[in-house]
């Protein structure tokens, strides 16, 4: 008995398999990447890697699917989406004939660092901007009883607001990348990528 021609038919079902296994290991390593990165800069891991994960999909997810997904509770799921959403880096979504809540991230990528800065700069730089002028206070104009070590600070004085100017650019700098226009951190790393 004689064996039938190959058809092809048998390699094209394997080609989107192995497509498809390839597109999740990689989908999987960026969100290994993300999560890792997130953690780095002060944002929970399991937030980190709910966002890249609705990211790189680029499709709504319900909390099902990232549950299962990312092999985590149904409370970290949905306090992770909890805080992508008040970030505004995940919105929600609605698939028809479907009574679950869907969720999609923010797809572009410069509103999406627009987004971090903003929360960055809320949570970090402007905190340190009002305790660094809370210390100012205590050797300023109006503090008493400060002539013994005029000198001592002055000099303290003179470091503080080189410190405080400093911290005031770089949040010059954030509003500018986190302006409605959204131009600012574009045009910066536009202007650095030709300086160096």
């Amino acid at each position: 008995m004689t064996t039938p021609p190959s058809t092809g038919k048998r390699s094209s079902r394997s080609r989107p398999t192995r497509a498809s296994k390839a597109l999740r290991e990689g989908q999987n390593r960026f969100v290994s990447i993300w999560g890792e990165m997130g953690s780095s800069w002060g944002i929970p891991r399991t937030m980190a890697e709910v966002h890249a994960l609705l990211y790189i999909v680029g499709e709504p997810l319900n909390t099902d699917q990232i549950m299962e997904r990312l092999a985590i509770s149904r409370g970290s799921a949905s306090m992770s989406l909890k805080s992508l959403h008040d970030w505004g880096l995940v919105g929600r979504a609605h698939k028809r004939g479907d009574r679950k809540e869907y969720f999609r991230a923010e797809q572009d990528v410069w509103q999406v660092f627009r987004i971090i800065t903003r929360e960055r700069k809320r949570r970090e730089i402007d905190p340190v901007l009002m305790a660094l002028h809370d210390c100012r206070d205590v050797t300023g104009p109006r503090a008493a009883d400060l002539e013994s070590c005029e000198t001592d600070v002055e000099s303290h004085n003179d470091r503080l607001d080189r410190m405080i100017e400093f911290i005031e650019l770089i949040d010059s700098l954030a509003d500018q990348f986190v302006s409605p226009a959204g131009k600012g951190l574009q045009l910066a790393v536009g202007l650095l990528g030709k300086a160096v």
